[in-house]
């Protein structure tokens, strides 16, 4: 059997989608699909409310082996948002060494009303069950990466790439935004060499009670940058005095 390539033909070890894993990934849609389409319908429902533009975001994305697919989501952000302060964050995380804190973690002027909580609880990623039934994700793997992170990535790091891509991940329930790029890039690919139906169960267990840790950190910084500009106009108001 030929080893996969990606793109630039790099190998990468990787194999068909376990049966266990695609059962799991069916089995947890079909339970959960009530769920779902009563919380995706309200939440198609804010946003066509609160801006104006579709409901659902597209973006091509990096997955395993490097192949690419579009990956589905609810759009959090205004119609023909700029996307270079991403791509100059990502590319700072990458080189810097800094935990993963995301852009929206503060005030993000291209986010929609309420975009942020949809992101912070990642209820914004439900349309990507749309990918898991089409076999380009799974339930749980890395998270699959835009290309221009993906092409700077060195050579080792794209190991990652070797396993499906998923919602939720080791990585996911480790820590996520308090560890810096390298830490994600090994968690991901220790789940490549460990993934099994247990650790699948155990980090879907995990995720709940880290997207809580998550919306609590997003609380705490916005608490800060709060703080700091409180702080900013006080010092301003009083050398305006003297």
């Amino acid at each position: 059997m030929e080893v996969p390539k990606t793109t630039d033909g790099l190998q990468l070890r990787t194999g068909v989608k376990p049966v266990w894993k695609q059962m799991l990934d069916w089995g947890c849609i079909l339970l959960a699909s009530p769920a779902v389409l009563i919380i995706g319908l309200f939440i198609a429902l804010v946003i066509r409310l609160g801006s104006r533009g579709p409901i659902f975001f597209y973006q091509d994305r990096v997955g395993q082996a490097g192949r690419t697919f579009r990956l589905y989501k609810f759009r959090t952000m205004k119609v023909n948002a700029e996307t270079d302060s991403h791509r100059q964050h990502t590319q700072q995380l990458i080189r810097s060494g800094a935990p993963m804190t995301k852009l929206d973690v503060m005030d993000d002027p291209r986010l929609i009303p309420f975009g942020s909580v949809l992101r912070a609880t990642g209820l914004d990623e439900l349309p990507q069950l749309i990918n898991v039934l089409r076999g380009e994700m799974s339930l749980v793997g890395p998270r699959p990466c835009i290309r221009y992170e993906y092409e700077a990535y060195e050579p080792w790091q794209r190991e990652r790439l070797s396993a499906v891509p998923g919602l939720t991940g080791l990585w996911q329930v480790s820590g996520k935004n308090r560890l810096p790029f390298e830490d994600m890039v090994r968690l991901d690919i220790e789940y490549f060499h460990r993934q099994s139906l247990w650790l699948d169960l155990k980090i879907m267990a995990r995720t709940l009670p880290a997207l809580w840790d998550q919306c609590a950190d997003q609380r705490v910084a916005k608490r800060a940058q709060a703080t700091s500009a409180s702080e900013e106009i006080s010092k301003s108001v009083q050398s305006v005095r003297a």
